[in-house]
């Protein structure tokens, strides 16, 4: 856009037209507006004068007299204490001069120029006003948000943040989130937040933790952009797509504290080879290469060390960041009983409270009476339309500015009397019409056919049924925002309603306002009727929400002509309701509210005598002619006064701005009803425009002048147009409310030396509700123009808008509030909110009302000033209240608007709102940000935003989340529907494509750890069983030594011995049956052939092996009878067998390596395996990962020697080592544990008898074999069987199905339980076929089935499945029972026989392997429910089911025979009472004898292994489990008869997080998390640095990452009182889980910080 100043410029034409190319780039936004000034100083620098130094302009200021001791006098009517406005400004005029002593509380300034002398007040010329067109060149400023004070204040307060750069890590997203070139793809490194300006290059080096980073040259950085990054792994697909370059170097090593864990044991998997050993989770049906864990090259596990990675190095940002506090710290609370309070906000001492006298109500001047006025608005339009039948009433427009139709008064009275004959007499029959007389009728006419909707509201006036306008949701060829929803009505009818199912903002609400006014038939036009959507068979359906409506159409030619004698009643006006008025209310409500026939007269009136209306005067609206504003001048005081509205659709002003001018010019209009926005629109688009001229205006109506930031639209307009005629007296802005109507309006006056009266206003003292001066060179600022004075007849006060209406003081900003006859009487069925609104009498400070008649809230915030002026500073709706402060939507987004450059998000396409987390109000922004703009630089304005709002508000921005162009819910008129966004934001339904999460800056509330209570120490009293008043939490199992006391027992010691005997007795019995993939045998083995073929494999391990007494044989089988014959090969031989997982032949390269550990930290001096897997160790693929020459002896089993051994070795000593026992525990430590020959024993008799498995029984096992209770139930018990039966001699058959549950563990990327996932139901088929009673599974394999066969039950019961046979069926784990999942099994199978009872669960660890295991016998598993939050004090409440914070926790099986536990103090070692919190010992036989290692490390093993209790029982050597739990006992009783004593496991206290001095289980969080959001399949929480880092699988589309991001900070927040640090969002099945279904959540920080999950999108909060 040229600027008019340059027109007296001789410039060539060169130049001219490189300031068009300038204006051009400006107005697309490829240039800033700092950019392009800059630019166009440089071009027309040498051909402009240099100007003189302008004076500033001294305001004038008035004060507001706060004496008591000055002249006042009141009117006293009523009781009512009122000001008049005249003696209110006769006084301001006489008030003495200000002293110090009596200092003015506020300052208005009328005018800007009015101190000036006549001689040197410089005229608005269009040179003065160049900036306003340059500013409205771009396109990309909203005027209604427009201040220069402001934007030079935002400016201020960022450019200090120059100084201290915030070094925010980006966000880190997957590629084809964010669709770029390969170049664009790298993005340098961070070294700011964006602060400074565009193009400045960063020279500091010092100063923030990060300048390091950001030292790294350009060249240097593009080299590693093409030839990429030295450092960063080759398996990460996408790791150099989202965030700074791969190539970071730690800025400095992170000290990572190391807490001592008693029960941790030795660390193995330090182990360090050629090849770093990773596990990378094998291909399914996705094609992305897999994620890679385990000991990355980069980093050492286990020990806090960062890596050197991307992630790592963001997450050291964000540390540094978080490590400068930006506010005091809170003082911590210390309390002592279980409740955590939350940290109260102290109130500020310098916070500003208000000083001035109560203030008194304001009257208006009084309603004049005038002779010819109309006893009722019917009674006008009978009267005009039978006097002056040809005048024109209204001109609509068509989408050309062109008129369409114009309506004259003759025609809207005959026309009007034809809808009411029709409404009351065509509808229904004669016996019983469908519409009476004070019924509700809805007017659904669209926004472009203003005519229609006029004769059809007068035509229900005259019919007296009140019409309810509502807007038109879309029609069929309609545009977004909306489109409709529908009920089915009719069967056939369905296919046709399947093609409408999206949502449109508000509709449902609009619909149950009309159910709720009883709404049964809807006015329409015949083009309106024509674009809805129809059924099959013509009939409009019925929409979602709405009541049924019948369709009525109000064009004449589908109407019948009244009868001559018939004519309407025309009273005069009274109470009945005239009308109902929909309001949109702040949670996306919609009320009804009414206004009565006489209310709507007087208003009339009102307005009449306010805005001086005259007869035959025209008027261009550009207002929604159905509500507000709009309807009040444009459609009623119109029709009261005879004049001609030019009415000026949304539809051509989107297309031509200027078109309401251009009318105002074309027919001489003296008024203008308009809103900031039509006057912004106006400045964009004027510069074309030469035949302008607005002299004819006397009242410029501003409908939005409530809001405070309209004011710089109106000087803008004022600025640009003064030279077309516009004066600025013209422009009258006005305040107004659904409830009160017309709250207040500047009048129109012909004094132009008459200023508008403005305040500059402190924004820190608004915040507190007060009114504090501020001069406009502070950064904080607010400046208002006043609304003019009260309306006639009404009187107005201003009360507290919280608790009881109280008046304000002078200088308190409050809740406007009206007393009048013109306003709204109720919401329409709500006598409650009606009674709150309505009916409110406000009080003096001595609880006195000050009327007898009841006020109205208008619902605006604000003030009365000096001479009776209202001031509006905000919305009640538009007010967060966060930590006691007030701040008002607008104002934030006019600062998100000052952040300059501005090219990367809309204007005018931005919500604020705010969000209640963790009892208080948080604030959200959510901007639509452009299509073009790239990730960098959304996240530098974002930043700067952030900064910018916390400088001038001195608040916090809890979330900055930027959408897709054209996304957010839109209003029928083309605003942000704001309920609609923030209902969208709370479900999770936004689809952001850039967030920013800042709960560390927001949340000051968080609770304090409470002081540590003294435990219970040697010094306690000790009386028998009880220690501190309460019995000593132990309790065992039944002895195993008086129940098996038979010969039987006493003869076989060793698992040999067992397996010959039964060779022997019962050689043909099957002992194992595996099953394949279909269900069928795949494999069995007798007794006999068991033993043959170990005896053939111990020859082999002596003579081909040369293997002696001891050795350790390594066991690399895949699941099945080679593993079982091996095992007891080496057992024949004197050897130590170790069973190992093979690697997997798709993925060797990561599981290979594995393998390899395992052999070499066991010291195994043989490997065992089958002829298949022996070639894949040596294969070329192998030889990439791992040394082939480095492993041991390998042999085959598939090439058995002949021959028997000379003899079977028998071990000398019970306590002899039997075999190794090699897991992963749920902290990612390998863990070797020993068992012996006396302890496998001990081990296989407890399980016997507490699952009673006799001879007769059918077992069938779904377990990974490879360790843990799995190896035990696969390997030993079926030999020792008939050891632990009586002397009968009878066989037990083992059912096994040939696949595996786990999905991947820390150990390696193994086979994916194909088999299972492609058939869930093969192994409850198999427990169905085989009738088996007792089955062993895992919670992979429950979960399996759950997800998989939810909705095959009918299915699988046709195929003939009974689980009515199961007695047990438990699940083997070492973590606390998965209550949901066990109870969600139980009720999916319980139509196919599954008894409830028979679900349980076991707990075992690494030093005992069995400790509980349901059985049976004996009570069923109970549930008690304790405070989620005692927990985190290590104590355990325990509280009702259903209660806050309330966590269940099921017992973990019963108590194995010969098993007895304790609860101690895991620090003082001491034993704790009944339902204490401690950590569980276990002695038992069966206890593992110590971890092994390759290191020969003993120092952990005394600890974990022979613990002895600090006072007390001090003799009895214990295991420590490392688990959390307590013991309680409960009112059953068990076999014995005796009270049964239930052991409930909390976690691990190796994977119990310490934040904020609490211990906070995992699982507890991540059950949280997964409940937020329906397409979060799985989550794992852990720490880093003191961060929380939350990784969620996303089982969606990539698209709803971002959504995840505030719901899990939320849910975090609400329900544990943590903010979360990082937010991973990943695909499903990355979280690596163990062979027992547990999250191996330490592998996957591990796996994090290497950057090796290829994430979706990373969010790190700030």
């Amino acid at each position: 856009m040229a600027d008019r100043s340059l027109e007296s410029l001789s410039l060539p034409l060169e130049v001219r037209a490189r300031l068009a190319e300038l204006e051009l780039e400006l107005s697309e936004g490829d240039i800033t507006q700092k950019g392009y000034e800059k630019k166009r100083s440089k071009l027309i620098g040498a051909y402009l004068p240099q100007p003189p130094a302008a004076n500033g302009a001294a305001a004038v200021r008035c004060r507001l007299q706060h004496s008591e001791g000055a002249a006042r006098r009141t009117l006293r009517t009523s009781n009512i204490g009122v000001c008049d406005i005249r003696e209110a400004a006769a006084r301001e005029r006489t008030a003495p001069h200000s002293t110090a002593a009596n200092r003015p509380l506020f300052y208005f300034r009328f005018g800007v120029d009015q101190a000036l002398p006549q001689e040197r007040r410089t005229p608005v010329t269009p040179s003065s006003s160049s900036r306003y067109h340059r500013r409205r060149s771009s396109g990309s400023r909203d005027e209604r948000y427009r201040s220069d004070v402001h934007t030079e204040a935002v400016q201020a307060a960022l450019a200090k943040h120059k100084e201290r750069k915030m070094a925010v890590p980006m966000p880190s997203k997957r590629r084809s989130l964010v669709v770029q070139t390969s170049m664009d793809a790298y993005t340098p490194p961070d070294t700011s937040s964006g602060s400074e300006d565009e193009g400045s290059v960063q020279g500091d080096s010092q100063g923030t933790p990060t300048s390091s980073q950001g030292s790294i040259n350009m060249e240097h950085w593009i080299s590693q952009a093409i030839h990429g990054s030295t450092t960063s792994t080759t398996s990460s697909s996408s790791t150099q797509s989202g965030g700074s370059g791969a190539a970071h170097r730690l800025a400095d090593v992170m000290a990572q504290t190391h807490i001592e864990n008693h029960s941790a044991p030795p660390d193995v998997t330090t182990y360090t080879s050629e090849h770093s050993i990773q596990v990378e989770r094998p291909q399914g049906s996705t094609a992305r290469v897999a994620p890679k864990y385990g000991n990355a090259e980069l980093m050492e596990t286990g020990d806090g060390v960062p890596v050197s990675s991307r992630v790592s190095a963001k997450i050291q940002q964000l540390v540094n960041t978080l490590k400068r506090p930006k506010r005091p710290p809170l003082r911590e609370f210390f309390v002592d009983d279980f409740e955590e309070l939350l940290e109260v906000q102290q109130p500020d001492p310098n916070q500003p409270k208000p000083e001035g006298a109560q203030m008194l109500a304001m009257r208006g001047e009084q309603l004049g009476v005038v002779t010819n006025w109309p006893p009722s608005l019917e009674a006008a339009l009978q009267r005009w339309g039978t006097i002056s039948p040809k005048a024109p009433c209204l001109t609509t427009m068509d989408t050309n500015g062109k008129p369409l139709y114009i309506l004259t008064y003759g025609k809207l009275w005959t026309r009007s009397m034809k809808v009411a004959y029709n409404i009351l007499h065509k509808l229904g029959t004669k016996q019983e019409p469908m519409v009476r007389p004070g019924d509700r009728v809805a007017l659904v006419f669209p926004n472009n056919d203003p005519a229609a909707f006029m004769v059809a509201f007068y035509g229900c006036l005259l019919a007296e049924v009140v019409p309810v306008p509502i807007e038109v949701p879309l029609t069929r060829k309609g545009t977004p925002p909306s489109v409709w929803i529908f009920i089915e009505a009719k069967p056939n009818e369905s296919s046709f309603l399947k093609t409408f199912l999206a949502k449109d903002a508000g509709s449902q609400q609009i619909g149950f306002l009309l159910g709720s006014c009883g709404v049964t038939v809807a006015l329409t036009s015949d083009a309106c009727h024509k674009g809805l959507p129809k059924s099959p068979t013509g009939e409009i359906p019925q929409f979602k929400g709405w009541p049924k409506l019948l369709w009525f159409v109000t064009e004449s030619k589908h109407l019948s002509k009244p009868p001559r004698d018939w004519f309407p009643h025309i009273k005069d006006a009274n109470n009945d309701t005239a009308y109902i008025e929909y309001k949109t209310c702040k949670d996306g409500s919609v009320l009804g509210v009414t206004v009565t026939r006489i209310a709507l007269l007087t208003h009339c009136q009102a307005l009449t005598q306010a805005c001086g209306y005259t007869e035959a005067e025209t008027i261009v609206n550009v207002l929604d002619f159905k509500k507000d504003v709009g309807l009040w001048h444009g459609i009623l005081t119109s029709v009261m006064n005879m004049m001609h509205v030019i009415s000026i659709p949304y539809s051509l002003m989107k297309v031509n701005p200027l078109s309401w001018i251009q009318k105002v010019c074309q027919y001489k209009a003296k008024v203008a009803c308009v809103k900031s926005r039509d006057m912004h629109w106006a400045l964009v688009a004027h510069r074309d425009q030469r035949d302008i001229n607005l002299s004819s205006l006397r009242m410029l109506i501003v409908a939005d002048g409530a809001n405070p930031w309209s004011i710089s639209s109106c000087d803008a307009f004022l600025n640009v147009f003064q030279s077309k005629g516009l004066r600025q007296e013209v422009i009258c802005p006005c305040a107004s409310s659904p409830e009160a109507l017309t709250v207040a309006i500047r009048r129109p006056t012909d004094d132009s030396n008459q200023p508008p009266g403005r305040g500059v206003l402190s924004m820190h003292g608004l915040t507190y509700g007060v009114i504090r001066v501020d001069s406009e060179e502070k950064l904080s600022v607010l400046t208002v123009q006043d609304v003019g004075l009260v309306m006639p007849g009404a009187i107005m006060c201003a009360v507290k808008p919280d608790g009881v209406p109280q008046l304000c003081r002078t200088d308190e900003v409050g809740e406007l509030c009206v007393c009048a006859i013109a306003t709204g009487t109720s919401y329409y069925g709500l006598s409650g909110m009606t009674k709150n609104t309505f009916e409110v009498f406000p009080m003096t400070s001595s609880g006195a009302p000050i009327s007898e008649y009841p006020f109205i809230r208008t619902g605006l915030l604000g003030f009365i000033g000096p001479g009776g002026l209202v001031f509006v500073v905000g919305k009640m709706d538009g007010l967060m209240v966060v930590s006691g402060r007030r701040h008002n939507a607008d104002d934030i987004v006019a600062t998100a608007l000052a952040v300059e450059p501005m090219k990367f998000v809309y204007r005018g396409r931005i919500a604020v709102f705010s969000v209640s987390v963790l009892h208080d109000e948080r604030i959200v922004i959510v901007a639509e940000q452009r299509p073009d703009s790239t990730e960098e630089d959304s996240f530098q304005w974002m930043s700067r935003v952030l900064q910018a709002i916390d400088s001038i508000h001195q608040v916090g921005v809890y979330c900055l989340a930027l959408v897709p162009a054209n996304t957010l819910p839109k209003t029928p008129l083309g605003g942000i529907h704001l309920s609609e966004t923030k209902q969208l934001f709370l479900e999770g339904a936004l689809h952001p494509c850039n967030v920013l999460m800042c709960p560390h800056t927001c949340v000051t509330n968080l609770p304090k750890p409470r002081q540590k209570q003294p435990e219970i120490g040697p010094a306690s009293v000790m009386v028998g069983n009880l220690v501190s008043g309460k019995r000593i939490a132990q309790a065992s199992g039944r002895d195993l030594g008086q129940i098996e006391d038979n010969d039987q027992a006493r003869k076989f010691l060793f698992l040999s011995e067992v397996l010959q005997w039964r060779a022997q007795t019962t050689p043909d019995h099957v002992l194992y049956t595996l099953l394949n993939c279909r269900g069928t045998i795949a494999n069995s083995l007798t007794c006999v052939q068991l033993h043959k073929r170990a005896e053939k494999i111990a020859v082999m391990l002596v003579e081909r092996g040369h293997l002696q007494d001891g050795d350790h044989v390594a066991l690399v089988y895949p699941p099945g009878i080679d593993l079982i014959a091996a095992f007891y090969g080496c057992l024949y031989a004197g050897c130590v067998p170790i069973t190992v997982r093979p690697p997997h032949p798709q993925n060797i390269a990561t599981t290979l390596p594995t393998v390899k550990m395992i052999v070499e930290v066991s010291r195994s001096a043989c490997l065992m395996t089958t002829q298949l897997i022996c070639k894949l160790l040596r294969s070329r693929e192998a030889a990439a990962a791992v040394d082939v020459r480095t492993w041991p002896p390998i042999l085959d089993t598939d090439d058995l020697p002949k021959k028997r051994p000379p003899q079977i070795y028998k071990p000398s000593n019970p306590d002899m080592l039997a075999y190794l026992d090699f897991s992963v525990s749920t902290t990612g430590m390998l863990a070797g544990v020993k068992m012996s020959h006396a302890a496998t024993s001990a081990f296989c008799r407890s399980i016997k008898l507490q699952c009673e498995l006799y001879p007769s029984r059918e077992v069938a096992i779904c377990l990974d074999p490879y360790c843990g209770l799995g190896f035990v139930l696969w390997c030993l018990c079926r030999c020792c069987e008939v050891l632990l039966a009586c002397s009968t001699v009878m066989s037990q058959n083992a059912t096994f199905c040939d696949f595996q549950t786990t999905k991947e563990s820390l150990l390696g990327a193994w086979s994916q339980p194909v088999e299972l996932e492609t058939t869930p139901a093969l192994w409850l088929l198999a427990v169905s076929q085989y009738k088996v009673r007792d089955t062993f599974c895992s919670y992979s394999v429950m979960e399996l089935c759950t997800k998989g066969l939810g909705s095959q039950t009918e299915s699988l019961k046709a195929r003939g499945l009974d689980l009515s046979r199961v007695r047990t069926c438990v699940v083997v784990a070492e973590e606390r029972p998965r209550i949901a999942l066990t109870q969600s099994f139980s009720k999916l199978f319980k139509d196919l026989g599954l008894h409830p009872r028979a679900v349980s669960t076991s707990f075992g660890c690494r030093v005992n392997l069995a400790i509980c295991l349901q059985g049976t016998s004996g009570p069923d598993p109970t549930t008690v429910y304790v405070d989620m939050r005692a927990l985190r004090h290590d104590r355990v409440r325990l509280v009702e089911r259903g209660s806050p914070h309330s966590l269940p926790l099921m017992e973990s099986g019963k108590i194995l025979p010969g098993v007895r536990i304790i609860i101690a103090n895991p620090e003082t070692k001491g034993p704790l009472g009944d339902s204490h919190l401690g950590e569980i010992w276990v002695h038992s036989a069966h206890n593992a004898s110590g971890y092994f290692t390759i290191y020969g490390d003993e120092s952990l093993q005394s600890d974990h292994f022979n613990s002895r209790l600090s006072f007390g029982d001090t003799q009895t050597i214990w295991a420590r489990t490392g688990y959390l739990g307590f013991l309680r006992r409960t009112e059953l009783t068990d076999a014995n008869g005796e009270r049964h004593d239930a052991l409930y496991v909390v976690g691990a206290l190796d994977e119990a997080m310490e934040l904020r001095g609490m211990r906070y289980h995992p699982i507890d969080i991540e059950t949280s998390v997964i409940r937020a959001h329906k397409s979060i399949t799985e989550c794992a929480v852990f720490t880093w640095t003191n961060l929380l880092v939350v990784v969620v699988e996303l089982d969606g589309s990539e698209q709803e990452a971002l959504d995840l991001v505030p719901l899990v900070t939320n849910v975090v927040l609400e329900e544990h009182y943590l903010i979360v640090g990082v937010v991973v969002v990943v695909d499903v099945g990355v979280i690596p889980i163990n062979s027992r279904g547990e999250k191996q959540r330490m592998h996957l920080r591990d796996g994090f910080l290497a950057d090796q999950l290829d994430p979706i999108y990373v969010a790190y909060n700030m």
